[in-house]
């Protein structure tokens, strides 16, 4: 209870301590701040508004400056009622005219203490519902990565040449990824991209998959078809994930345009995808498959050399030259 009238601060405290409530007193804003400091923060304060020292307008902004959850009712006449609305404005919950009636300021108080609980339940609850959402997220995402893993897995046992290939695939381009500066939920969207950007060949013939020759003009049509498909595969379930996306629709693009499914060249190609198509052929090179032996690591860093500028970014080729300088640290399949 803040008042510079005695009188007045002995007859308020009285009614509240009759209703059950302990009470500090102060006869300044100056005093009630100092208390409020060395107490720390109360569940309600009633302050009058014309004090010495400091005014109630003055302690009011003070006081909820630092303790913004403290309920305020201001004391106020009967002629400063425009005053005590200015109160409102700045945060007061209420205001009791003088001369008070015991009734009315229990009323009040419990009106006041009501608003003050209602706001902090609102906050909890706020933050309990933001945690719920974030954890349900998390579960959500977690439960798609086991259901794409397993059509991950599914598309390896098509093509038991590939088994691996996109875990293989997806650490490759994460550390080159990390040469050229991705970091956060960035890198996370090209590791999941790298572990996805074959999904669409879940819809490509297992007899095309493993045939041992080279592909008839129809058939390698049926083959590229896989990028657009897995595109579509992905695209309810990855639509905050648009990176992956692109990285899944866009990895077979050349940077000289006679890439699929787009025909894309230079910089319409998107940047994770030309990552992802660097370390895709650098994988595939040194796999063995149906139709060729494994070129070596170091033939097949040469063949990227040799196609930077035309097939691939140079930039990404140079990055994941030095992501993997230790040709011997290659994760390469066997």
């Amino acid at each position: 209870m803040v008042d510079d009238d005695a009188q007045m601060r002995r007859a308020v405290v009285r009614i509240i301590e009759t209703h059950g409530l302990a009470s500090l007193e102060a006869s300044s804003g100056v005093e009630a701040l100092a208390i409020l400091d060395r107490e720390g923060e109360v569940a309600l304060c009633i302050s009058d508004i014309y004090m010495p020292e400091m005014d109630g307008l003055t302690f009011l902004r003070e006081a909820l400056a630092r303790y913004p959850d403290m309920a305020v009712v201001m004391l106020t006449g009967v002629a400063d009622v425009t005053t005590a609305v200015e109160c409102l404005k700045i945060g007061a919950l209420d205001y009791i005219a003088k001369p008070v009636i015991v009734e009315e300021v229990r009323a009040r108080v419990d009106k006041a203490l009501e608003k003050r609980e209602l706001v902090l339940q609102n906050r909890f609850y706020q933050k309990h519902l933001e945690s719920r959402v974030r954890e349900l997220d998390r579960r959500n995402r977690q439960a798609l990565v086991n259901g794409v893993q397993t059509l991950v897995h599914a598309l390896e046992a098509k093509d038991a040449y590939t088994s691996g290939h996109s875990a293989r695939v997806s650490r490759y381009a994460v550390k080159t990824a990390v040469q050229l500066g991705y970091t956060g939920e960035r890198l996370e969207q090209i590791r999941l991209g790298g572990e996805l950007h074959d999904i669409g060949k879940i819809g490509t013939r297992e007899d095309i998959l493993n045939k041992p020759g080279l592909l008839s003009p129809e058939e390698f049509e049926h083959v590229k078809g896989h990028a657009a498909l897995g595109e579509r595969i992905l695209a309810p379930f990855l639509g905050e994930s648009p990176m992956v996306l692109r990285i899944v629709r866009s990895h077979h693009e050349r940077l000289d345009g006679r890439g699929f499914p787009d025909a894309l060249s230079g910089d319409r190609i998107p940047a994770e995808a030309r990552i992802v198509a660097v370390v895709d052929a650098f994988d595939a090179m040194t796999t063995n498959r149906a139709y060729r032996p494994p070129k070596s690591p170091m033939d097949s860093l040469e063949e990227l050399r040799r196609c930077a500028g035309t097939h691939f970014d140079p930039e990404v080729v140079e990055a994941f030259l030095r992501a993997f300088a230790d040709v011997s640290a290659l994760p390469i399949s066997t």
